[in-house]
């Protein structure tokens, strides 16, 4: 019961990257190049190998590669947990028509059972029917340390612009920044209104929009660099009012703040 901005086409999310969104009211974003039609919002195509862990998901959604067999997404792109078939992953290239690109189907869904409960939460996870060849893995944010940033990385294969319900057939990246907790609870539109400070990233231009995740990105991660200069995910793509726009920031549920219920899910899975 994800409210009516999620990022996922059918939903309402915000999210203008133009390749990580999901919504029509509130939708994660993507960036974009000089052909709006091209890019993300405020990015650029992303190079093969940039980030080799991202995946795209039949239902439209993204997702990230947490081991070689199960992809981490957000919780309102799946239907519940148990038994599931339907859902194919694409991953191996940037281009989603490229023939590098390898198909996966689903074998199983786990949905966030506070999703399921509260809207809190929002996660899930899809383990395949079969390991991915040559997979390559991203670490989860384990403590809070990352969560502001102050810079990340969005990305997805989503609308490239507010309700354009196309989508890119490049994934597409772009970077943002943190917005506090204080100031996004005061984000402009009804999204905001159930913010989770607990749970959730804001991140985005503040007073001036022109970057962010949208239709067609939700369940894409967020990440940044640590210390040693390897990428992690603090985010994955939920909600948001619209895309890109001023005063309108994406947001991300927090995975240092899922971690433990997550992993423990992860080593659940039938």
């Amino acid at each position: 019961m994800k409210r009516t901005t999620a990022r996922i086409w059918g939903f309402g999310a915000a999210v203008a990257l133009g390749a990580l969104a999901v919504a029509a009211t509130a939708i994660p974003a993507q960036a974009a190049s000089d052909d709006p039609g091209t890019r993300v919002v405020g990015g650029s195509p992303a190079a093969d190998g940039d980030y080799p862990w991202a995946v795209h998901l039949s239902m439209g959604c993204g997702g990230s590669l947490l081991t070689e067999q199960v992809v981490l997404t957000a919780a309102h792109c799946v239907d519940g947990t148990g038994e599931n078939g339907d859902i194919t992953a694409q991953y191996g290239s940037t281009k989603l028509d490229s023939p590098d690109v390898k198909e996966y189907k689903s074998a199983y869904v786990h949905q966030s059972e506070t999703y399921a409960s509260d809207g809190k939460g929002d996660w899930a996870l899809i383990k395949l029917a079969e390991p991915v060849a040559d997979a390559v893995t991203i670490p989860m944010a384990e403590t809070p340390d990352l969560d502001e940033g102050p810079e990340f990385q969005i990305l997805g294969w989503g609308d490239t612009e507010e309700g354009s319900g196309q989508g890119s057939n490049e994934l597409l990246h772009a970077t943002v920044g943190f917005i506090d907790d204080e100031t996004c609870a005061k984000g402009e539109g009804e999204a905001y209104k159930n913010f989770d400070p607990q749970g959730e990233l804001c991140a985005g231009n503040w007073e001036e929009g022109g970057t962010d995740t949208c239709q067609g990105d939700s369940g894409g991660p967020m990440v940044t660099k640590n210390a040693e200069g390897e990428w992690v995910q603090v985010g994955v793509v939920s909600y948001g009012e619209g895309c890109a726009r001023p005063r309108a920031p994406g947001v991300y549920t927090q995975v240092s703040n899922w971690h433990g219920d997550i992993t423990a899910a992860l080593d659940a899975l039938p």
